[in-house]
């Protein structure tokens, strides 16, 4: 609307926004709701109300409104209720239009509610089972266009322009794959049963003609931290894998947000472990619907997925052919206890704060350095940064080192350290394809499928 300036300040937990008129400077910031444990809001503004994405009423977040006149929590007025199933991620406010950005079994959505009434919501609808989406930029607070962005695990990024006026959507620009052709694969969405009961979501990936005979190699990947959600989008570079016959599958496993906040409340904490066995599940329900093989079934997961990797290889080793590990956050107590590094504090919210007893005994009971051991061990990848900020790179080298020592198997055991970058591993485009390339020989080559020409 351009009548009012948002000054916010968050942790993991709990949020507490300020407000100013866009015309008024040189005014005092007020503040919108005095921060509480717990809480989390998100304010937008339309015509003579604040609307609010709140979550003190239900923890999958509802919809409030608030005059800008006095807009105290006393004042608010529910707009969206909370539903238990349905996670609304944010708030667009336009100004004829309100669109809802959410998420629902798993997957993203869009509804548009013409003047912002509950009672006229109406979902975007998308041809895929399985896809990902999300807003774009909308800058334009007078306007009957919404801009989203699409994709899934066979469509390309792409951008459409949605009339919220005549309930129709545009394609803009798709990204362009040389010698891609979409007709060849088809991705699906299934559910393994962890041990509590409770269904994890799956996406696969495979080349249209597949056979669940139980021969196929399975690329595993996960991640289940921060309430962040795995989207099943587009990977380019993981098609020459499937193209070799294999099948590609992302775990949607507790501690992200693919089900809404009560999916990540159910893996961090002392609920930790949740997600290490969800993956475990989503693993054997692989290879018991015959999507491929035990012994050609090779998992990756990067920082908190790292994480994962680390602790499912120690529960269960024998299940996995071969394990990437990129800049892998394996030991959980020593760096939770070094309140120097950046992340630390902000994040006991996370993972819990080991000079707390129990939050010591339980984050002991799952650390992949902690709790190395000997047995046999699958063929291990692990990579990490000199210049790392987040994972220093002697948490996966220590790793290493004890894993080297202890492991009794002769099965690889491999450390790269990339001396030039950070976190996110080589920023420039062809590094960065040439450290896919090496991940990719790793896991072919344990997948016993052979480069060509070899």
């Amino acid at each position: 609307s351009r009548d009012y300036l948002f000054l916010g300040s968050e942790s993991h937990t709990a949020t507490e926004f300020r407000y100013l008129k866009a015309n008024d400077p040189e005014g005092s910031w007020q503040v919108l709701a005095p921060r509480l444990p717990e809480h989390e809001y998100y304010p937008e503004h339309r015509g003579g109300l604040f609307y609010i994405r709140s979550n003190k009423a239900g923890r999958n977040f509802r919809i409030v409104t608030a005059p800008v006149s006095t807009p105290s929590p006393e004042q608010w007025k529910e707009l969206v209720p909370h539903r238990p199933g349905t996670m609304i991620e944010a708030l667009l406010a336009f100004k004829d239009y309100c669109v809802l950005f959410e998420r629902e079994k798993g997957l993203p959505q869009l509804s548009v509610l013409e003047q912002c009434r509950w009672e006229s919501r109406r979902p975007i609808p998308q041809a895929e089972a399985v896809y990902d989406l999300w807003p774009g930029d909308n800058k334009e607070f007078n306007t009957s266009l919404l801009r989203y962005r699409y994709q899934s695990m066979v469509t390309p990024d792409s951008v459409y322009d949605y009339d919220m006026g005549r309930r129709s959507s545009i394609l803009l620009k798709r990204k362009e794959v040389p010698n891609y052709n979409p007709a060849l694969y088809n991705s699906e969405r299934i559910y393994a049963t962890a041990p509590d009961g409770i269904k994890v979501p799956i996406s696969v990936l495979y080349r249209k003609g597949f056979k669940p005979d139980g021969e196929a190699a399975i690329y595993l990947v996960g991640y289940g931290s921060y309430g962040y959600s795995m989207p099943a989008n587009f990977s380019s570079s993981v098609f020459s894998m499937v193209d070799r016959g294999a099948i590609f599958a992302r775990a949607h496993v507790r501690g992200g947000g693919d089900m809404g906040k009560a999916w990540h409340d159910d893996g961090r904490m002392r609920r930790k472990k949740n997600t290490f066995t969800d993956f475990i599940a989503v693993a054997e329900h692989l290879v018991a619907k015959k999507y491929g093989a035990r012994g050609r079934l090779v998992i990756a997961g990067g920082s908190a997925g790292g994480l994962l990797m680390g602790a499912v290889v120690n529960m269960k080793p024998e299940l996995f052919k071969a394990a990437v590990m990129d800049v892998p956050f394996v030991d959980v107590i020593n760096t939770m206890l070094d309140e120097s590094l950046p992340l630390t504090v902000g994040e006991f919210e996370e993972w819990g704060n080991p000079k707390e007893k129990e939050d010591y005994e339980y984050m002991r009971s799952y650390s992949p350095y902690d709790n190395l051991k000997a047995q046999n061990y699958p063929a291990i990848l692990v990579k990490t940064s000199l210049h790392d900020s987040q994972v220093m790179y002697w948490e996966p080298a220590k790793y290493v080192a004890k894993l080297r020592r202890l492991k009794t198997d002769q099965n690889h055991l491999l450390l790269q350290i990339n001396m030039a970058a950070g976190h996110g591993g080589a920023s420039g485009r062809y590094d960065f394809l040439r450290e896919i390339a090496f991940d990719y020989a790793f896991m072919l080559t344990q997948m016993g499928i052979a480069p060509e020409g070899r």
